[in-house]
């Protein structure tokens, strides 16, 4: 799964998902490319079932690009434990992700099979997402 190998701080703030995304939102390496359209934190078990389902259904076929990361811990506390005491440790790593960003891409496959495995892929995701094309919106 993915993970930093390193980070500056073990924990993190909260932070907000205000506004559209600003990088990383056009399709930059493949030919087809599945984008969300609302915020939220995926996270990286989220992103790895994704990717199976998709090389999975392209059948080693064409290429796949990751184009989030998730290099934001998510910390939480035992449970039944009183309030106070702290923070809790980081149980998880999230990739914050606005309105736009681009989430994967894929290319050397049909229309069809993009369309079929970027649909496998979103099933995976908490957040609602489309998919486009360069040629032209696909949905």
């Amino acid at each position: 799964m993915l993970a930093p190998k390193r980070v500056k701080f073990r924990k993190a703030h909260k932070g907000h998902l205000a506004g559209k995304a600003t990088r990383c939102n056009k399709l930059d390496f493949g030919e087809f490319g599945l984008q969300c359209v609302e915020p939220g934190w995926i996270t990286a078990r989220q992103i790895e079932a994704s990717r199976i389902a998709m090389t999975r259904s392209i059948k080693r076929g064409g290429k796949v690009w990751i184009r989030i990361f998730p290099q934001k811990p998510v910390t939480k506390k035992p449970a039944e434990t009183r309030m106070g005491s702290g923070k809790g440790n980081p149980e998880l790593w999230v990739a914050p992700v606005k309105p736009g960003t681009m989430l994967f891409e894929m290319e050397g496959v049909t229309k069809e099979i993009a369309y079929k495995a970027f649909t496998l892929a979103l099933h995976k995701l908490p957040i609602k997402t489309r998919l486009v094309s360069r040629s032209e919106l696909i949905l």
